[in-house]
């Protein structure tokens, strides 16, 4: 999930880590944050270059000041912005957000479903705008439950505390990882997790793989305590081809105590995140996401079967990723397996 927005003082400290020669990663480093938020921050920050007022000029971006990045980060924040969604365009919309896409995938999506005309184009700014301050009543109401934050409005960045750490023995850390799991080279290397109900009220075992993004799910109605997680992984890696047995990646949560007898029943090495990095496990991070959509916080899963997890598991692996080019997590597993086993 994403972190609290940077800082004044953050962005100086960026501008001075540029100064002085430092790599983005390094800086990252410095700051606790992810690499990704640096570059980002870095592209955005520097703004465009220009000739007059008015005139942008592609190229290389201005250098980096702090002074110039907090201003451009405070404009692009303003709301409320201009949108415009009616007519054809809002009724296709509204159809595949009840189909549960989300706002970002609908943008990239348009122009390929549309390719002719140029009206079918929107981003996901104004379909979010559209959502939360032009539509009113019912009609918002009934669209906004297809979100997967299930939101009616924008809120304030925060962070979130996650579950407490214990130590686990005999950890392997993920910098010893093979090389292409890192790379997501070859299928078969899996991120994994919980999404956690309320107190007491159940989890899903959630693991993702990483060349594809295909995701398998299963509920814990009662715990999740070590054994039961333990016991349910197992099962779940026992379904699997053994072209897609090769690896899993977890945080140091206390209910991957029982690392080692997993590793033994089943074959697969676990490696370990660096405490809050949530980056290192991106994949999964970015699916438990999307499953708040249809598990929101504080939800009671003691009642979940694993037919429900089933169903939900292919909506997500039949929805178009752009991050593979569009194609559906099931698609790409196929495409990959088939190429190791030409």
């Amino acid at each position: 999930m994403p972190g609290p927005r940077l800082t004044c003082e953050e962005r100086e400290k960026i501008q001075n880590g540029l100064d002085h020669g430092l790599t983005q990663d390094a800086i990252a480093k410095v700051l606790g944050r992810s690499p990704s938020t640096i570059s980002r921050e870095v592209r955005r920050g520097g703004g465009p270059r220009c000739s007059r007022p008015g005139t942008r000029i592609t190229g290389r971006p201005r250098r980096y000041r702090a002074d110039r990045a907090q201003r451009l980060a405070f404009e692009r924040g303003r709301r409320p912005k201009a949108h415009l969604l009616a007519g054809e365009l809002a009724a296709v919309v509204t159809g595949l957000l009840e189909a549960d896409w989300s706002p970002q995938l609908i943008s990239l999506m348009l122009p390929m479903l549309f390719p002719d005309d140029q009206a079918m184009r929107v981003s996901h700014e104004t379909i979010y705008l559209s959502l939360f301050i032009q539509t009113r009543g019912e009609l918002r109401n009934e669209l906004t439950e297809h979100l997967r934050s299930g939101r009616d409005r924008r809120r304030p960045r925060t962070s979130t505390s996650s579950r407490r750490k214990g130590r686990i023995t005999g950890m392997t850390p993920i910098s010893e990882r093979p090389a292409e799991a890192t790379d997501r080279a070859v299928p078969g290397h899996w991120e994994g997790d919980l999404i956690l109900g309320a107190v007491s009220q159940g989890a899903v075992i959630t693991l993702v793989e990483r060349h594809s993004r295909f995701v398998l799910l299963a509920p814990l109605p009662d715990t999740h305590k070590a054994v039961e997680v333990r016991e349910l992984l197992t099962s779940m890696i026992a379904t699997l081809p053994t072209e897609l047995k090769r690896s899993l990646t977890w945080d140091q949560g206390n209910e991957m105590a029982q690392h080692a007898q997993f590793t033994l029943d089943t074959g697969l090495q676990v490696y370990f995140c660096n405490p809050h990095s949530p980056w290192e496990r991106g994949s999964n991070e970015n699916t438990n996401g999307l499953l708040r959509q249809y598990w929101p916080k504080s939800s009671d899963l003691r009642h979940l079967t694993q037919t429900h997890c089933d169903a939900v598991a292919l909506r997500l692996n039949t929805r178009p990723r752009p991050t593979l080019g569009l194609l559906t997590p099931v698609q790409a597993l196929d495409k990959a397996l088939l190429a190791t086993t030409s």
